[in-house]
């Protein structure tokens, strides 16, 4: 069976009046259309719907029964105009968004929690990755927004500010370098230092700046994340650098410190990807003006 929801809609129309004239009327079209209308359905179901006499019409049961699938139907076109409109308006849907650690760690959760606010029927799902992911994922349109740090190149994508991240020294405690007021990256030759694992946008261009300066970074152990890197220099294992944001929420057990480095490079931009060309959503569009604002 083939019913459409134009027929449907006029058979609703003719069991509310009661009259074929009156429902032609309501939906400006001639009568005889309607009883067109009206006689296919019957057709389609095999069986009359309706009793036809002078004063107009009424259901006959094989109508009731329809009418009551119609109105269902009818509901259920309803609710899904009203999800559509707000998925073209931007009200629901789901945004992917990819980010490094850095921005996961210090920017994000007030930006999101900002825009989550302003957008409950929205969804968010993110996930966390190196800057060179980030950028891998937003160019093959497997995410509508990325953010990833300015050390990493960023071709084939559209890149935009998002916020500066300054770069601390973390020591132990008891460090020699913790009394310092600050340091340089050269005061770290020979230093036991933790590392970020090589994948690390941050830890590679550490990597570089030590190479550039004639040294190699004495690393005595890699992890996956600022926090692994923290307990390390709190179990006295060495120094790392690390965003700010990182090491400042964590400095009252002292047990760290944190030392600024006096480097031009310590202030580093983290950036938003979008795939270039490709125009946003309206729902992707409405994170990215906060994450802008």
């Amino acid at each position: 069976m083939a019913y459409d929801l134009h027929s449907l809609d006029l058979f609703r129309s003719v069991a509310e009046t009661g009259s074929i004239a009156a429902t032609a009327a309501r939906h400006g079209i001639v009568a005889s259309a309607v009883s067109k209308r009206l006689s296919w359905l019957e057709a389609e179901a095999g069986t009359a719907l309706l009793l036809r006499h002078r004063r107009g019409v009424e259901l006959t049961e094989a109508g009731r029964l329809l009418l009551a699938h119609a109105e269902a139907l009818a509901r259920q076109v309803a609710v899904m105009q009203a999800d559509l409109a707000d998925q073209a308006n931007g009200a629901r849907g789901t945004i992917r968004l990819c980010a490094n650690t850095s921005a996961i760690t210090q920017f994000l959760p007030e930006d999101l929690a900002e825009f989550m606010r302003l957008n409950p029927g929205l969804t968010i799902r993110m996930s966390e990755m190196e800057s060179v992911q980030v950028i891998e994922t937003v160019r093959a349109g497997a995410a509508d927004l990325g953010i990833f740090s300015g050390y990493t190149d960023a071709p084939d994508v559209r890149v935009l500010p998002y916020r500066r991240d300054t770069l601390v020294v973390c020591a132990p405690q008891a460090h020699p370098l913790a009394a310092r007021s600050s340091v340089r990256l050269g005061d770290l030759d020979g230093q036991k230092f933790v590392a970020l694992q090589p994948r690390s946008s941050l830890q590679e261009f550490i990597n570089k700046r030590a190479r550039d300066l004639g040294f190699a970074l004495r690393t005595v152990v890699e992890v996956k994340s600022f926090d692994a890197v923290r307990r390390m220099v709190q179990a006295r294992l060495g120094v790392a650098i690390l965003p700010l944001g990182a090491v400042e929420a964590y400095l009252d057990d002292e047990s760290i410190a944190m030392v600024p480095i006096e480097e031009p490079w310590a202030t580093r931009d983290l950036l938003i990807a979008l795939r270039d060309g490709a125009a946003l959503s309206p729902q992707a569009e409405a994170l990215l003006r906060i994450l802008q604002g």
